[in-house]
């Protein structure tokens, strides 16, 4: 693999590209915030909020800011950002709201987690950045809620019947693993070495299912297979970005029993969720080979592989392990050619079975400037730790 030239590949493509995209369009500035339903010119088409996105490009930007270059301008907008969510985004629990108005008037009710997950995230980086202690007391807030709620995260909105079919669900502890390191600066080391060792366990025992070497979607409270639709559920891309969270704490542990098991994860993942007939890796699958209740289930998305790139990229740097650059190349060409647009900024997020391209946004409900862009960093430092070994 020649990695010079790759590396300049995803720095350019990053800065050059799909950074300005974020810049030019999605900034609303009569009302605050961003944009992040956009087509594939840039051009909005509708002016709805969704929390999660909001707060990680406000993540992103204060992120590029921190760890690429000190530019007024990113910075700008990433507390542009902020502070729109924080006049508007949660209510007197710090719970944060699923999505908003333009205005930023409550549009549904803070039933999903992860939207406290992901301002913890955007107010803990910006604080790094800005040193603003009203940052610093939002993210802390936001996360003491998330400790609350994480044995039952939907609380009142949660639609399960009691008691029938406890189960729970990979997201979380995948989530926690990351989110906190993006915050250890504001809380005690004790709890972060607690959240970590948690995280490791639940992602790579409770979760895992040593039959199949796969992760499993959910699993009952007892950390027992479900045999129904919940069950049997796999989500490839799901479990292979969570396999360079667990690689990234095998760094910081020096675990190499971790990065291990975590290259090895990945490598089974895509050995059962490669579409061989038209390539690409499927969103959702049935581990007993049943059909999906997900009417989605064959569509190829931009954040799978994108995170797949990352997690063979790492596990390469880590082990040289010679399959993980195989995969790599072949994912990168499935991806490149078919989720990059070569005639407007930024990449498209949805593709049918075939490779087609299914919706021709740029931004939406769920993607927004996240998984493209920090994709792209991580795929830009990790070859250069390889050029540099």
């Amino acid at each position: 693999m020649e990695f010079h030239s790759k590396t300049t590949k995803y720095k350019k493509e990053l800065l050059e590209n799909v950074i300005p995209f974020w810049t030019n369009h999605s900034i609303d500035t009569k009302y605050g915030g961003y944009f992040s339903c956009l087509d594939r010119q840039g051009k909005v088409f509708d002016t709805d909020k969704f929390i999660w996105l909001q707060a990680r490009q406000v993540w992103m930007f204060a992120t590029l800011y921190n760890k690429v270059e000190s530019k007024k301008e990113w910075l700008d907008i990433a507390i542009h950002g902020a502070e729109f969510l924080e006049k508007y985004g949660y209510d007197s629990h710090f719970d944060w709201y699923f999505s908003l108005d333009r205005k930023g008037k409550p549009l549904i009710q803070p039933y999903n987690i992860f939207s406290n997950t992901f301002a913890a995230m955007a107010f803990g980086q910006l604080h790094l950045t800005t040193k603003n202690e009203k940052y610093a007391e939002i993210a802390l807030k936001t996360f003491q809620r998330i400790l609350q709620r994480k044995e039952n995260p939907k609380g009142q909105y949660n639609k399960a019947y009691p008691r029938t079919r406890p189960l729970k669900n990979f997201a979380l502890p995948m989530i926690l693993s990351n989110l906190c390191l993006e915050i250890e600066h504001l809380i005690e080391p004790s709890l972060v070495d607690d959240l970590i060792d948690t995280a490791i366990h639940e992602v790579m025992d409770v979760f895992y299912h040593s039959e199949w070497g796969l992760i499993l979607e959910n699993v009952t409270d007892q950390g027992e297979f479900s045999n129904s639709f919940e069950g049997r559920l796999l989500n490839p891309g799901h479990a292979i970005e969570a396999m360079w969270f667990m690689m990234d704490l095998g760094v910081r542990l020096h675990r190499k029993d971790l990065i291990e098991k975590a290259v090895d994860i990945t490598m089974d993942t895509l050995n059962y969720g490669w579409d061989q007939k038209h390539g690409g890796i499927f969103y959702f699958m049935d581990i007993k080979g049943h059909p999906p209740q997900q009417l989605e289930w064959d569509q190829k998305l931009w954040w799978v592989h994108i995170e797949t790139m990352i997690s063979l990229l790492k596990g390469y740097q880590l082990l040289k392990n010679p399959k993980c650059a195989e995969w790599f190349l072949k994912i990168e060409d499935y991806t490149w050619k078919h989720f990059k647009d070569e005639n407007h900024q930024e990449w498209f997020g949805y593709l049918n079975r075939k490779g087609d391209v299914l919706l021709n946004l740029k931004g939406g409900k769920w993607k927004g400037c996240f998984h493209v862009p920090r994709g792209l960093y991580q795929c830009w430092k990790t070859l250069e730790r390889i050029s540099e070994d």
